[in-house]
């Protein structure tokens, strides 16, 4: 049961955006749209999935001096097979998401769950955690992405529900600012009201 409650506490319990405030740079610089949201959101649940599966696998043969770099390497070595694949596959969200999707080596949600967490427990729940912290974080900036894409520009995933322009300032730094805190005002309220 409590391998199960490592994948449900990333949703809102210890969302990594809402919560545990972590990955906030892609989660602000990338979520003018729902789709650039759901991007960078799938991209970083694969690599915490498949660095915590390594991580997990190899963490006894990894000295103790090199362990931060070694996770890196790893790390990097899931973030290059997304960028080649969002490259070739989807290039118009690989051209929008830029510089994010490189810098998901360096996202403290990643690095922090190899460290806490893969490096300390068995492969299922390493498994388990990277999948449930990940869709914490896909669920989180979708949200805040559809948000500000509704406000902002009058659509959703691109189809356009409103005939005019929504307001510019959610289109822009300030915009993701103030959606952001009002999501994080609402998750604590549902978490102190479940407790």
């Amino acid at each position: 049961m409590n391998q199960w409650q490592n994948f449900i506490k990333g949703f809102l319990k210890e969302n990594p955006v809402f919560v545990l405030l972590l990955g906030l740079c892609p989660t602000l610089g990338v979520t003018t749209s729902a789709i650039n949201g759901l991007g960078m959101g799938v991209a970083t649940a694969f690599v915490l999935v498949m660095s915590n599966l390594v991580i997990s696998l190899i963490k006894n043969l990894i000295p103790e001096k090199v362990r931060i770099p070694s996770f890196i390497v790893v790390i990097a070595s899931f973030v290059t097979i997304v960028d080649l694949v969002m490259a070739a596959y989807v290039p118009v969200l690989h051209a929008q998401l830029g510089i994010f999707i490189p810098l998901i080596v360096v996202n403290c949600i990643v690095l922090g769950r190899a460290e806490a967490f893969a490096s300390k427990n068995d492969i299922f729940s390493s498994i388990l955690d990277g999948l449930g912290m990940g869709l914490g974080f896909t669920f989180a900036v979708t949200i805040l992405g559809a948000i500000r894409e509704a406000l902002g520009a009058g659509s959703i995933f691109g189809f356009k529900f409103l005939t005019s322009d929504g307001m510019l300032v959610f289109a822009m730094a300030p915009g993701a600012f103030m959606v952001l805190g009002y999501l994080i005002a609402l998750v604590n309220r549902f978490n102190k009201g479940t407790k």
